[in-house]
Protein backbone atom coordinates (compact mmCIF):
# COMPACT_ATOMS: atom_id res chain seq x y z
CA UNK A 1 0.00 0.00 0.00
CA UNK A 2 1.62 3.83 -0.79
CA UNK A 3 2.01 6.08 1.63
CA UNK A 4 -0.65 8.29 0.49
CA UNK A 5 -3.31 5.72 0.73
CA UNK A 6 -2.17 4.45 4.28
CA UNK A 7 -3.00 8.64 5.26
CA UNK A 8 -6.18 8.83 3.72
CA UNK A 9 -6.95 5.61 5.25
CA UNK A 10 -6.17 7.10 8.44
CA UNK A 11 -7.43 9.97 8.28
CA UNK A 12 -10.95 8.09 7.39
CA UNK A 13 -10.19 6.44 10.87
CA UNK A 14 -9.23 9.27 13.25
CA UNK A 15 -11.80 12.10 11.98
CA UNK A 16 -14.59 10.56 13.85
CA UNK A 17 -12.79 10.83 16.97
CA UNK A 18 -11.40 14.35 16.57
CA UNK A 19 -14.99 14.93 15.68
CA UNK A 20 -16.45 13.22 19.18
CA UNK A 21 -13.99 15.54 21.32
CA UNK A 22 -14.31 18.33 18.66
CA UNK A 23 -10.36 18.56 18.15
CA UNK A 24 -9.17 19.49 14.58
CA UNK A 25 -7.23 17.25 12.38
CA UNK A 26 -3.86 19.25 10.88
CA UNK A 27 -2.08 17.15 9.07
CA UNK A 28 -1.03 12.91 9.14
CA UNK A 29 2.27 11.39 8.05
CA UNK A 30 3.34 8.18 7.14
CA UNK A 31 7.00 8.25 6.51
CA UNK A 32 10.26 6.08 6.85
CA UNK A 33 12.69 7.51 9.14
CA UNK A 34 16.12 5.57 9.48
CA UNK A 35 15.07 1.76 9.68
CA UNK A 36 11.84 2.67 11.48
CA UNK A 37 8.43 3.67 9.82
CA UNK A 38 6.24 6.41 11.54
CA UNK A 39 2.14 7.04 11.36
CA UNK A 40 2.11 10.57 12.82
CA UNK A 41 -1.05 12.57 13.54
CA UNK A 42 -1.29 16.39 14.07
CA UNK A 43 -4.42 17.21 16.22
CA UNK A 44 -5.01 20.51 17.56
CA UNK A 45 -8.16 22.34 19.22
CA UNK A 46 -8.42 26.15 20.55
CA UNK A 47 -5.86 27.00 23.65
CA UNK A 48 -3.67 24.35 22.31
CA UNK A 49 -3.86 20.52 22.21
CA UNK A 50 -2.50 19.04 25.95
CA UNK A 51 -0.88 15.53 26.53
CA UNK A 52 -3.58 13.68 27.96
CA UNK A 53 -5.98 14.61 24.70
CA UNK A 54 -3.18 12.86 22.72
CA UNK A 55 -3.35 9.93 24.80
CA UNK A 56 -7.45 9.95 23.92
CA UNK A 57 -7.07 10.09 20.23
CA UNK A 58 -3.62 7.96 20.23
CA UNK A 59 -5.54 4.94 22.19
CA UNK A 60 -8.99 5.16 19.75
CA UNK A 61 -6.87 5.23 16.85
CA UNK A 62 -4.46 2.48 17.78
CA UNK A 63 -7.83 0.08 18.37
CA UNK A 64 -9.21 1.05 15.32
CA UNK A 65 -5.77 0.76 13.37
CA UNK A 66 -5.40 -2.95 14.61
CA UNK A 67 -8.90 -3.73 13.69
CA UNK A 68 -8.53 -2.38 10.41
CA UNK A 69 -4.89 -3.93 9.95
CA UNK A 70 -3.78 -2.34 6.33
CA UNK A 71 -0.38 -1.16 7.09
CA UNK A 72 2.09 -4.12 6.38
CA UNK A 73 5.31 -2.47 8.12
CA UNK A 74 5.46 -2.54 12.36
CA UNK A 75 5.50 1.37 12.36
CA UNK A 76 5.36 3.41 15.68
CA UNK A 77 2.62 5.75 15.78
CA UNK A 78 2.79 8.67 17.30
CA UNK A 79 -0.45 12.01 17.98
CA UNK A 80 0.86 15.45 18.74
CA UNK A 81 0.35 19.48 18.17
CA UNK A 82 1.36 20.51 14.49
CA UNK A 83 4.01 22.89 16.95
CA UNK A 84 4.59 26.62 16.77
CA UNK A 85 5.90 26.43 13.29
CA UNK A 86 3.04 24.46 11.65
CA UNK A 87 3.46 23.89 8.03
CA UNK A 88 0.27 25.01 5.78
CA UNK A 89 -0.37 22.03 3.19
CA UNK A 90 -4.10 22.13 2.61
CA UNK A 91 -6.50 24.59 1.72
CA UNK A 92 -8.10 24.85 5.40
CA UNK A 93 -4.44 26.04 6.57
CA UNK A 94 -3.99 28.94 4.08
CA UNK A 95 -7.93 29.81 5.05
CA UNK A 96 -7.01 29.58 8.72
CA UNK A 97 -4.02 31.82 8.40
CA UNK A 98 -5.17 34.96 6.76
CA UNK A 99 -3.82 37.74 8.41
CA UNK A 100 -1.21 36.01 10.25
CA UNK A 101 2.50 36.45 9.82
CA UNK A 102 3.89 33.55 7.81
CA UNK A 103 7.57 32.63 6.51
CA UNK A 104 8.28 31.30 2.94
CA UNK A 105 11.21 29.18 1.98
CA UNK A 106 11.57 28.85 -1.85
CA UNK A 107 12.96 25.74 -4.28
CA UNK A 108 15.01 28.82 -6.21
CA UNK A 109 15.91 32.05 -5.18
CA UNK A 110 14.32 35.47 -6.37
CA UNK A 111 16.57 38.30 -6.74
CA UNK A 112 18.92 35.96 -4.73
CA UNK A 113 16.72 35.59 -1.25
CA UNK A 114 15.11 32.00 -1.14
CA UNK A 115 13.83 33.01 2.43
CA UNK A 116 10.74 35.32 3.25
CA UNK A 117 8.51 36.75 5.54
CA UNK A 118 4.99 38.31 5.70
CA UNK A 119 1.36 38.57 6.72
CA UNK A 120 -0.28 36.32 3.90
CA UNK A 121 -2.59 38.49 2.55
CA UNK A 122 -4.16 36.11 -0.18
CA UNK A 123 -3.81 32.40 -1.83
CA UNK A 124 -5.55 31.09 -4.75
CA UNK A 125 -4.38 27.09 -6.01
CA UNK A 126 -1.71 28.86 -7.75
CA UNK A 127 -0.09 31.93 -6.20
CA UNK A 128 0.50 33.10 -2.46
CA UNK A 129 0.59 36.71 -1.78
CA UNK A 130 2.54 38.29 1.52
CA UNK A 131 2.76 41.79 2.59
CA UNK A 132 5.90 42.82 4.44
CA UNK A 133 7.20 46.57 4.61
CA UNK A 134 4.59 48.07 2.44
CA UNK A 135 5.09 46.21 -0.58
CA UNK A 136 3.07 42.93 -1.67
CA UNK A 137 5.21 39.54 -3.12
CA UNK A 138 3.35 37.32 -5.27
CA UNK A 139 4.41 33.52 -5.36
CA UNK A 140 3.67 30.53 -7.32
CA UNK A 141 3.02 27.94 -5.24
CA UNK A 142 5.06 25.46 -7.35
CA UNK A 143 7.75 27.37 -6.17
CA UNK A 144 7.37 27.20 -2.56
CA UNK A 145 9.65 24.38 -0.93
CA UNK A 146 7.77 25.33 2.52
CA UNK A 147 5.53 28.47 3.88
CA UNK A 148 4.56 27.83 7.76
CA UNK A 149 3.42 30.01 10.80
CA UNK A 150 5.96 32.39 11.56
CA UNK A 151 6.96 32.71 15.48
CA UNK A 152 8.68 35.15 17.52
CA UNK A 153 10.43 35.08 20.48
Amino acid sequence: MKRVEIEQRCEALVQPILDVHEFELWDVEYVKEGANYYLRVYADKPGGITIDDCVTISRALEAKLDAEDFIEEAYILEVSSPGLGRPLKRERDFARSLGSSVEVKLYKPINQQKEFTGILKSYTDDMVVLESEETELELKRSDIALIRLAFDF
